[in-house]
């Protein structure tokens, strides 16, 4: 079933001023109040605290915000969307349309700030802007695969991590919309309207560096993972994408089996979960050369089911709000 392009517009993001005759508020107070506004309307997740939207600042977790306690979650979390903006709420509020899990990994870095005594000084952490708002496409084909794509090792950010097509939400855009900007941006593909039905999967707090032994946050996002479910087959799908070499290097198709042995390396953890002795050895991936050809790659299992480092390291693996969201998938098909 098809879902509208957004989360609802929600009332208490409502411009209208007070009804009446009565003098308005001192200058001063009404400077203070316009760049209140201004924030607000700049902020890109908003935190409804006593029925009051709050902006949420950089250093700050916001599953601690929410009331994450000291286990791994996924915490249920209300949310809604106006342009842009998203609000979340760990209770029911009017304009919420959905009510999805809040992760974050058992290591992030914002977490362990939160019990840091004393917390880094200002001039090392940015307090003065918010968390950013991302979404991710997770594309589900008529056969039941989904792609995932390799963040060329050139990037400055998250170089070499299998992530599904994704980025950030621009000021007024649908997560919907921009969900499905960025898949074309980065995989050549556009998905013909009335051919595809969308669902929100869940959310993740995603922090780079992802561990405070790599260094302190520069980035902060939430990020929305939207499973988009074409009409068309897999095969179907790759004899359109044309990716973008400038931030994809390689691209694969996962099935439910292995995308549930990838999901169950809980990044973090001393001991991995049982994994089915029959995986295969190797997934088949397509790769980009250096001169813009495309070739077989036949990917290790091994590297699907690499854990983040506590190190500093560029090694290739699947990021760990993806194998949440593989994780969410998987539930969505019942398995």
């Amino acid at each position: 079933m098809d879902h509208p392009g957004t989360f609802g517009k929600p009332g208490f993001l409502s411009t209208r001023g007070p009804r009446g005759g009565a003098a308005g508020p001192p200058e001063g107070a009404e400077r203070a109040a316009a760049t209140q506004s201004h924030v607000m309307a700049a902020a890109r997740v908003l935190l409804l605290v006593s029925g009051r939207p709050e902006s949420v600042s950089f250093a700050q977790s916001v599953c601690g915000r929410l009331g994450a306690g000291p286990g791994l979650g996924p915490w249920p979390t209300h949310c809604g969307l106006k342009r842009g903006q998203l609000l979340l709420s760990d209770k029911p509020f009017p304009g919420a349309s959905a009510r999805l899990p809040l992760q974050r990994p058992p290591f992030c870095p914002f977490a362990a700030l939160d019990q840091q005594q004393p917390r880094p000084p200002v001039t090392e952490l940015s307090t003065n802007r918010g968390v950013d708002l991302g979404v991710a496409i997770i594309l589900q084909s008529s056969d039941q695969m989904v792609l995932l794509t390799r963040r060329t090792h050139t990037l400055r950010v998250s170089p070499n991590l299998w992530v599904p097509p994704g980025g950030h939400v621009e000021l007024d855009e649908e997560l919907l919309d921009g969900g499905l900007r960025e898949l074309g941006e980065e995989s050549g593909l556009q998905l013909p309207q009335g051919q595809f039905s969308w669902v929100p999967l869940g959310l993740w707090e995603s922090a780079y560096p992802p561990r405070l032994s790599w260094g302190l946050p520069k980035y902060h996002h939430i990020v929305l993972y939207l499973l988009v479910v074409s009409q068309e087959s897999q095969q179907q799908l790759q004899a359109r994408i044309q990716p973008n070499p400038r931030e994809v290097s390689a691209f694969m198709w996962l099935g439910p089996e292995v995308a549930a042995a990838v999901a169950a390396t809980e990044d973090g953890t001393e001991t991995p979960r049982h994994l089915s002795q029959d995986l295969p050895a190797s997934v088949l991936a397509v790769e980009l050369g250096d001169d813009g050809g495309a070739r077989p790659l036949a990917l290790p299992m091994s590297t699907l089911l690499r854990t983040t480092p506590t190190t500093t390291e560029g090694r290739e693996r699947v990021s760990t709000g993806t194998k949440f969201a593989l994780r969410l998938w998987l539930q969505h098909l019942g398995r």
